[in-house]
């Protein structure tokens, strides 16, 4: 079966076990119409501006998968980071993924991989390209073993330093 990196939904059904996402970028999508209404002072609610989500993650919890998200962060934090941080608990947190968030201060000795990335029970790899203003670009998806472990590694390595979202004061 060819799956397609552009059906993250397709990716998710095909997931049994866990699902990581390093994101490691200052500013994603500055032209979502959510973060421009949040830039304009608009009140955001998860639940209306990015509805398949909670559903996306219960379908998958159900069958005993695991979401972690890292976010390694410049401090003090873009505008972009701060809509993220401000919608995390009602988008992320309430669809049940367990996020963190680390400096990237404290990340100068970790090796990291080049691009943002989403893996997939520790053998799928969709990578996330993104052009200069932060919009995203061809999806990237390898099973390269080298690769996945290289990723592995350095999502595990953010894991185990970054702030749960909880606990983490923005900057």
């Amino acid at each position: 079966m060819t799956l397609d990196p552009n059906r993250f939904d397709d990716l998710l059904r095909h997931c049994s076990q866990s699902a990581v996402h390093l994101e490691m970028r200052d500013g994603y999508m500055r032209s979502d119409p959510a973060f421009v209404d949040w830039a304009a002072g608009r009140h955001i609610d998860p639940d209306v501006r990015f509805p398949e989500w909670p559903g996306l993650l219960a379908e998958a919890i159900s069958r005993g998968v695991v979401f972690r998200r890292a976010r390694i962060v410049s401090e003090p934090i873009s505008d972009y980071v701060r809509f993220e941080h401000e919608i995390t608990s009602g988008l992320n947190i309430a669809a049940g993924e367990d996020v963190r968030w680390l400096s990237r201060r404290r990340a100068t000795d970790l090796a990291l991989p080049g691009n943002d990335f989403w893996l997939f029970d520790d053998r799928l790899l969709l990578v996330n390209h993104f052009d200069g203003s932060g919009e995203p670009t061809a999806p990237e998806l390898t099973d390269d073993k080298a690769v996945v472990q290289l990723c592995s590694t350095a999502f595990e390595a953010v894991w185990g330093r970054a702030v749960p979202h909880e606990e983490y004061r923005p900057v």
